[in-house]
């Protein structure tokens, strides 16, 4: 086990002047799991492919431990990897395609047999061992995978994308599964995936990547109740916060017919207008004044239900103008028990201290 560092890691591709990822700079302790996370071409998977070797680091370095293996091959930096598509060798056994890599390592049968053993008890595979992937589904194939990595004893594993093989419900067990294993053998661990679920979920931090530059890096928590800025926020949750560029008025922000009160030293430097989001959560259904919301659409969920709508009310742009753009979408959560009528307008305001307000300029947050 090991500590990784990413130093100012930078992937330029040829052909293309704008850096894939972007001087990287992450810690990542001993034992730790780390989620990368991000769109498509964000940089995530060749943020990975840079510390497994597959791809050159173009500046800057990367550690394993105390080691500096930025120029070294994939052979000699102790990791094992996990891919998306399984890569089991077709012709070979569960035993054969889990000590495959030690036979080439010139490790003793016994030992062999005794590490695959060890590693099918973990991964309930002990009744798979003499089959071929063909016979297994899919959510077997991936443990397979899983145990080849955990056969070498490597100092990281690395897992790009393992379970968008999956249908949903065993990638939600097969998550649990994941993120439980490495708890118990304490490997340092990193993960990437598209789905911000699962980065939640399973990792003890989340580094969200947007167009090769990591955005923030923290715990789940952290990152849902303080997003750095306007991309994690609307990243980060699901359903996704609701952003909205509202005018700056005295005493606060102007939301729909009423004004949220906000400290006048966060709009010190705020101009006409901010972005305010609030999660459809933390949203209340008003009887006085609010955001007029009218309801499209509303998924009763037994205790909560979700509505989807969109408001009129005037918004502005950065300038503090009106906007005239079309309504915006808008999502709520509510007593799934007395939820309101599909074509009903209502109001709805924030519960206090649960707002977000970002720059509307920079997309960076403002105040706590």
């Amino acid at each position: 086990m090991a500590t990784v560092t990413f130093d100012e890691a930078t992937r330029i591709y040829p052909g293309n002047p704008v850096p894939s990822v972007d001087k990287l700079n992450i810690d990542i302790a001993d034992g730790e799991f780390l989620v990368l996370v991000g769109p498509s071409g964000c940089g995530k998977s060749t943020s990975l492919r840079m510390l497994a070797g597959l791809e050159e680091v173009n500046g800057g370095r990367i550690l394993i431990g105390d080691r500096d293996v930025t120029n070294l091959s994939p052979k000699d930096r102790d990791v094992a990897m996990v891919f998306q598509n399984y890569a089991l060798y077709p012709h070979m056994t569960v035993a054969d395609n889990m000590g495959f890599a030690l036979k080439i390592a010139s490790v003793s049968k016994d030992e062999i047999q005794k590490r695959v053993k060890e590693a099918a008890k973990i991964l309930d595979l002990e009744p798979y061992l003499e089959r071929k992937p063909k016979a297994l589904s899919g959510g077997q194939r991936q443990r397979v995978a899983m145990g080849r990595a955990i056969v070498r004893s490597p100092q990281v594993f690395l897992m790009d994308e393992p379970l968008s093989n999956l249908d949903a419900k065993l990638r939600v067990q097969t998550r649990t599964q994941i993120a439980s294993l490495q708890r118990r053998l304490g490997v340092t661990t990193v993960y990437v995936t598209h789905d911000q679920v699962e980065a939640m979920t399973m990792g003890d931090r989340v580094a969200v990547l947007k167009d090769g530059l990591l955005q923030q890096c923290d715990s789940p928590r952290s990152m849902y109740d303080r997003p750095k800025n306007v991309f994690v926020a609307g990243f980060i949750g699901s359903p996704a916060m609701n952003l909205l560029q509202l005018a700056v008025t005295d005493g606060g922000v102007k939301f729909g017919d009423a004004v949220i009160a906000v400290p006048r030293d966060d709009l010190s430097n705020a101009g006409k207008s901010i972005t305010v989001g609030v999660r459809p959560e933390d949203l209340r259904i008003a009887d006085g004044p609010g955001l007029p919301v009218t309801v499209d659409v509303v998924e009763e969920l037994g205790a909560d239900a979700y509505i989807y709508g969109s408001t009129q009310a005037q918004l502005v742009d950065s300038e503090g103008d009106a906007d005239l753009a079309l309504a915006k979408p808008f999502i709520a959560r509510v007593d799934g028990r007395r939820p309101p009528e599909k074509g009903s307008v209502i109001n709805l305001v924030p519960q206090e201290g649960h707002i977000h307000m970002f720059n509307t300029e920079t997309g960076e947050r403002i105040g706590a």
